[in-house]
């Protein structure tokens, strides 16, 4: 207990009750929830098992600009059973992504369009290589070894953003109240149909569930890729030649 003596009044206030009133007041935050199907897609796993993830959803606040936590700073794609996973991770700008590889095989992860371009080289089973991400956009990540691997990075300036899951389902946690822009990223959708998701939301001081969000596949077209040197990869190991060598 201490006791101030003011005006001849003695005042008595408790320690504990100092301490509330020095502690800070946090900001109140909302969490932001929806869900998102995919249509007209020929992918086999949306069409016979609906499975809807991938999809990432990420606020731009209309107001302030957002800073970006430095513990959040670090990601993980690895390399496993000749997959990318998880296929689609989602970012800030300056995060560090590792991508260890978990193959008994080699691998040689890279991107050489679209987004920040890189190339990590050759690296055996058991280690591990990694690269800051330091420029907004969407990278499309290969290897040059195994042309069926494939996955995206996207990288955003907001903290506030999600990735859907296998049901379609997504949430946004800690988001401060205010007007935001929503934007959606599919791998196989076109930037037109894209565009039409876009949309201006207020989010309250406590859970905003968005309305449903439906991405069309429409449009899309898949087609190989070239290898880092931009030359079609070489037939595998077994007919006796290196994939994805240099010619």
């Amino acid at each position: 207990m201490r006791i101030f003596f003011r005006a001849g009044v003695k005042l008595a206030f408790s320690t504990s009750l100092l301490a509330m009133l020095a502690w800070p007041v946090a900001s109140p935050a909302a969490s932001v929830s929806g869900h998102v199907t995919l249509l007209l897609s020929h992918d086999p796993n949306v069409r016979k098992h609906r499975d809807y993830s991938g999809v990432v959803v990420w606020l731009e606040s209309l107001s302030t600009a957002p800073t970006v936590p430095v513990a959040s700073r670090h990601a993980e794609m690895i390399q496993k059973n000749k997959t990318f996973s998880p296929h689609v991770l989602a970012i800030t700008v300056g995060t560090r992504v590792d991508f260890p590889n978990y193959d008994p095989i080699f691998h040689n992860a890279f991107s050489n369009y679209d987004g920040q371009i890189f190339d990590i080289g050759l690296y055996p089973p058991g280690t591990s290589r990694s690269i800051a991400f330091r420029r907004e956009g969407v990278v499309r990540v290969f290897c040059n070894i195994h042309p069926t691997m494939s996955a995206v990075i996207v990288v955003l300036r907001t903290p506030y953003f999600a990735v859907s899951d296998k049901m379609g389902t997504f949430e946004i946690a800690d988001v401060p109240p205010g007007s935001y822009r929503v934007r959606v990223f599919h791998e196989r959708a076109t930037e037109q149909n894209l565009a039409t998701l876009i949309r201006t939301v207020e989010v309250p001081d406590s859970h905003l569930d968005l309305p449903p969000i439906s991405v069309s596949e429409s449009g899309y077209l898949e087609g190989p890729h070239k290898n880092k040197y931009g030359t079609d990869y070489l037939p595998p190991p077994d007919s006796g030649a290196y994939p994805g060598s240099k010619p």
